[in-house]
């Protein structure tokens, strides 16, 4: 491939553009990673729950199952092997009310599916004797659930492209590209100093701008770019000391996996996120919020004390679908969608993206025939 500057180019250096570019690494590929931003994963990667999913809730069959769970696997290891700090802590999926057993045992039949190790149904008093200060009428226990760090996951994973020879370029936001008669593309990338370079291979992964990105890609069908929705979460912090050791989940209600408990690496608890609909990214947390935060925490948490919670963060979700409707799959949208040789555009990647990264880089690089 010496007739192109780099073998390929990524844009957006996110958890999932960086996981890309590492498998492309992997593959012996000079990569280079295109960030608009003035470090990495400024976006969706840093304002989420840095949780670690087992896989329990998606669908069978489709590729969020499966790549959270390949990818949860290979996270685990990444993470032993970099050095990278995580907990896994466990999850617990509490039902708080009767009629939503019936949807948990679903839940484990759907998680035993999606080859989900060890998750099991607990009773009331099983689920309590785990977690003294939890409210249930039943539960599912997930021991490979955890939090990691993941802005140290990415530090990693920028070394490791860097090891390989390739490069990961700061605020240099990718502006347009063209496919080239004889193959591969030429991309336009602006910054202080705008510059044009040549790849074989393009891999597009910004996630919020997902959409914006393909339509500045000649010849990509404007038919094919799917509708952007920005789905808004906020987080609240708990003073005090962590009422629960493992992550506390909600049954998966439509749409959403639903505001969860977590106890951070820093050993503070969070709770977060919700969902509202937004035209734009918005970042801002409304503290008025927080008493609805405190009545939803009391159906899990009775014990939690008035003013315990403050307005900590907020992130906003790629998503594919609008209120009121079904989670859709992962789009890692290759020629046989778009028509254009040695592309792949994603799109949608929220959760579990960051758990899964790894094996999405795995099937971005299989899909680009590597």
């Amino acid at each position: 491939m010496a007739d192109f500057d780099f073998d390929a180019v990524v844009v957006g250096a996110g958890a999932v553009g960086l996981a890309c570019g590492y498998a492309l690494a992997r593959r012996g590929l000079i990569v280079a990673v295109l960030e608009k931003d003035a470090a990495i994963g400024q976006g969706v990667s840093s304002r989420n729950s840095e949780v670690i999913h087992a896989g329990l809730q998606y669908p069978t069959g489709s590729l969020k199952a499966r790549l959270c769970v390949e990818g949860r696997r290979a996270l685990y290891a990444f993470l032993d092997a970099h050095h990278v700090d995580y907990a896994r802590c466990g999850k617990l999926v509490a039902a708080t009310k009767p009629e939503q057993l019936e949807g948990l045992r679903a839940l484990l039949r759907r998680a035993q599916a999606n080859g989900v190790e060890d998750v099991i149904e607990l009773s009331a008093a099983e689920a309590i004797a785990l977690e003294p200060e939890l409210f249930c009428v039943g539960a599912l226990s997930s021991p490979q659930s955890g939090v990691f760090d993941s802005h140290g996951y990415m530090l990693a994973l920028e070394g490791e492209i860097e090891a390989a020879g390739g490069t990961v370029v700061l605020a240099t936001p990718f502006e347009a590209a063209r496919p080239l008669a004889d193959g591969g593309f030429e991309i336009q990338a602006g910054g202080e100093q705008p510059t044009t370079l040549t790849c074989r291979y393009l891999v597009t992964a910004p996630g919020l701008s997902a959409q914006g990105v393909a339509a500045h890609i000649a010849g990509f069908p404007a038919a094919e770019i799917p509708e952007p929705h920005y789905g808004k979460g906020m987080y609240f912090r708990l003073a005090g000391k962590p009422p629960f050791s493992r992550l506390i989940y909600p049954p998966p209600g439509h749409g959403s996996v639903g505001a969860h408990y977590r106890t951070d690496l820093g050993g503070q608890g969070v709770i977060g996120p919700d969902l509202h609909y937004v035209d734009h990214p918005d970042y801002t947390v409304d503290a008025s919020a927080e008493a609805e935060f405190s009545a939803y925490i009391r159906t899990f948490w009775p014990g939690l004390p008035d003013g315990a919670l403050t307005p900590d963060y907020a992130g906003v979700r790629p998503k594919l679908h609008g209120p009121d409707e079904p989670q859709p799959d992962f789009r890692l949208d290759g020629p046989d969608m778009h028509g254009l040789a040695g592309l792949v555009a994603l799109f949608g990647i929220e959760s579990p993206g960051l758990t899964a990264s790894l094996a999405i880089g795995e099937e971005v690089a299989l899909r680009l025939g590597l």
